[in-house]
């Protein structure tokens, strides 16, 4: 039996064009720089430079997302619009001399720094295991050990850790190597592993850590054998800052044990994590925010994003292909001048690439810059005046006031940072939830974890404030802010309990 039955859906539809440039938009700089890097290693239509002697001539831009097939047009219509050329039908002559022609099309942001401003290529730089295992090589070890240890550096983390247990290390080997060993066996293994560089490499815990970065110490460090003694027995206590039962069990005044203290803070929790140079400790800012004589100047970072144009080399082979096509004789001609039809194909199709790429570099650019000044228009006094005038600001308004969808915004400020003369900030900072104060004025949460944040720096480190003080302090200031609130607020900065933050204040003499 037929049965027959009528739905409603509402889908999104994309061309390729519009998907290659959401792709593009979401990338923060150093992404896109390696993507027009891929781009044009495969497309030999695309290439650095720009052009003098032609300007470039605005193309209409793509449509920014979709929002229902009430707002876009359909598959049908979009067909007809673009329709997919064969070829027998298309016209090289029409395609080489559209008003969007793109030779010397120049998707320009800031390169005032030229080739001097590029990153410099980062050195090549050996990880943890493989520095432990060139260490291994200096060791007089037998193969068994070896082997072991080799698998024992092979399970160590990114912290430094080796929180495997011996028992899967061991089947781990006999699975691999059909060696039986026995706990023990790993476990002397461990103790030679745990002797190398950085020290604390191959601890099981934090405690194990620190005992071992105290225990390669010069034996004429002031507190040394105090504090192994402290991490030792008393781990609990220190961990708690048990102070008053610290200085009883360890017999020491408040100065000593604030030097002991300060003796196991000195030391790596994380040794594993290394040292970062200065090319990969950073963060490149998407753009630059200035104000300068009572005028924002925004400035989309292109340091190391080249100029693109298409091939001016392939770009004479179409324009050699369009005026052979109205010759009586096109095959014959083509066949002398050695283009086939695969080749003719082919250069169709990376021309088309290569032009749309561009144009969603460009398009890429002026969205950005788009969302970049609506940000700085709802939030201008952060960026006259720096931290402490916040505004509260959701992703709607921005797409309200730039006429685009949520996602787009998204999609812009995801991964994306401001340089501004404040310092750098990711563009989500500036997005932020609403506390009204009991004046009805409206004030961004992150100001309100700002307050908190100072609130905590100042307070008596002898007796650090409770959460529920510190929302009474806020009702002070005017926000009636709720315990559990400032408790996830507090949590958010990542800063400890009262107890936690307790700290061995000594008076003055």
């Amino acid at each position: 039996m037929l049965n027959l039955n009528q739905q409603q859906k509402l889908q999104q539809k994309l061309s390729p064009q519009q998907i290659q440039y959401i792709k593009l938009l979401q990338l923060p700089t150093m992404a896109l720089e390696q993507r027009i890097k891929s781009e044009l290693e495969e497309n030999p239509l695309l290439e650095e430079g720009e052009e003098e002697d032609k300007l470039l001539e605005n193309e209409e831009p793509l449509k920014d997302e979709t929002r229902g097939d009430d707002e876009h047009a359909t598959a049908e219509e979009d067909a007809e619009r673009e329709p997919e050329a064969t070829e027998d039908d298309y016209d090289w002559e029409e395609l080489l001399n559209s008003s969007d022609d793109l030779y010397g099309y120049k998707a320009r942001v800031d390169n005032s720094n030229e080739e001097d401003d590029r990153e410099r290529p980062m050195p090549a730089k050996s990880s943890i295991a493989e520095d432990l295992r060139d260490q291994l090589t200096y060791l007089d070890l037998s193969e068994r050990e070896k082997l072991i240890a080799e698998q024992i550096i092979g399970s160590i983390d990114s912290d430094g850790y080796l929180r495997r247990p011996l028992e899967s290390i061991v089947d781990d080997i006999m699975f691999n190597h059909g060696l039986e060993l026995d706990e023990d066996d790993v476990e002397e293994v461990i103790k030679i592993v745990q002797t190398l560089d950085p020290k604390g490499i191959g601890a099981r815990d934090l405690q194990e850590c620190l005992l071992i970065q105290l225990r390669n110490l010069p034996e004429d460090v002031d507190y040394r054998e105090t504090a192994i003694e402290m991490i030792e027995e008393e781990y609990k206590s220190f961990t708690m800052k048990h102070f008053g039962k610290l200085k009883k069990k360890l017999k020491l005044t408040d100065e000593e044990l604030k030097e002991v203290f300060e003796l196991v803070q000195r030391l790596d929790p994380k040794p594993g994590e290394g040292e970062f140079t200065a090319q990969q400790n950073y963060i490149t800012p998407d753009f630059t925010v200035r104000y300068v004589d009572g005028d924002f100047i925004v400035t989309l970072n292109g340091r190391n994003a080249p100029d693109l144009r298409i091939s001016r080399h392939y770009r004479n082979m179409l324009e050699k292909l369009s005026a052979e096509k109205k010759k009586k004789k096109q095959e014959e001609d083509e066949k002398r001048n050695g283009i086939d039809d695969d080749t003719r194909q082919f250069l169709k199709n990376k021309y088309e690439s290569a032009r749309w790429f561009i144009n969603s570099i460009n398009q890429r650019r002026h969205t950005m810059t788009k969302v970049m000044h609506a940000i700085i228009d709802l939030q201008e006094d952060f960026f006259k005046y720096g931290e402490g005038h916040l505004k509260p600001m959701i992703l709607k308004d921005i797409a309200e006031i730039i006429d685009m969808d949520i996602s787009t915004v998204s999609r812009v400020v995801n991964g994306k940072y401001v340089q501004t003369e404040f310092g750098v900030y990711e563009l989500k900072y500036f997005f932020s939830e609403g506390l009204e104060t009991e004046s009805g004025e409206e004030v961004s949460n992150k100001e309100v974890r700002a307050i908190i944040e100072g609130i905590v720096a100042n307070e008596d480190k002898t007796k650090p404030l409770s959460d529920q003080k510190i929302a009474d302090k806020l009702e002070e200031r005017g926000f009636k802010i709720a315990r559990r609130t400032v408790t996830k607020y507090r949590e958010q900065l990542s800063i400890p309990v009262a107890r936690l933050r307790k700290e061995i204040v000594l008076e003055e003499s």
